[in-house]
């Protein structure tokens, strides 16, 4: 009998941004911005001119408070649990990583451009890189992938963009950089009905 593969990848990801989470709650408060700055959130002034670029890998594992951080991993389960079987876990990494640095860098690039100054931290980037993934993923297999549709796919990626959207605080440039970026990176690495670990 062919055993599933697991969502090894997905797992271990949570638990290091509850880690990192937990960490950081025991020395200060992780919803206020000049703590955040200290551990590694991304500071567009701090990035361009210290030339910290660290800080758009760093602030991947970020979160500004419990529920910042509940949000988001509780979407990395759901969808990493659905794709990462699919495409093995070194795609599954290169598609998280690649999307959450593209969409921080989108973020980054507009912030410069009309002179706003931000701190920004969290995974949803990375998150959105594995909705847009798992969109082609889906479409690419007739749009059905266990109980996923197509159109359940897409009515999720609309909802996810709009909550952003309508929501204060919200980096909705690193979402949007995210799904796309995402997409994209499917598109070129998926391998329908293929694992590769």
């Amino acid at each position: 009998m062919k055993r599933t593969p697991e969502a090894v990848c997905t797992v271990s990801l949570i638990v290091i941004n509850a880690v990192v989470f937990l960490a950081l709650t025991m020395f200060g408060d992780t919803e206020d911005p000049l703590f955040m700055i200290q551990h590694g959130a991304m500071y567009d002034p701090l990035v361009l001119k210290g030339h910290e670029y660290y800080r758009i890998v760093t602030c991947l594992f970020l979160h500004f408070g419990i529920e910042h951080l509940l949000n988001n991993m509780v979407m990395l389960g759901a969808l990493g649990w659905n794709l990462e079987p699919e495409t093995g876990k070194v795609r599954f990494l290169i598609v998280y990583f690649v999307s959450g640095i593209a969409g921080n860098i989108l973020s980054f690039w507009y912030d410069v451009t009309v002179g706003k100054e931000i701190v920004s931290a969290g995974a949803s980037g990375a998150v959105f890189g594995l909705m847009g993934a798992l969109l082609f993923v889906v479409i690419s297999n007739r749009g059905k992938l266990g109980r996923l549709s197509g159109r359940g796919m897409l009515v999720m990626v609309v909802l996810s963009l709009y909550f952003g959207l309508t929501s204060s605080g919200v980096d909705n440039l690193a979402h949007i950089g995210g799904l796309v970026s995402g997409f994209l990176l499917a598109a070129v690495l998926y391998r329908r009905n293929t694992y590769h670990n």
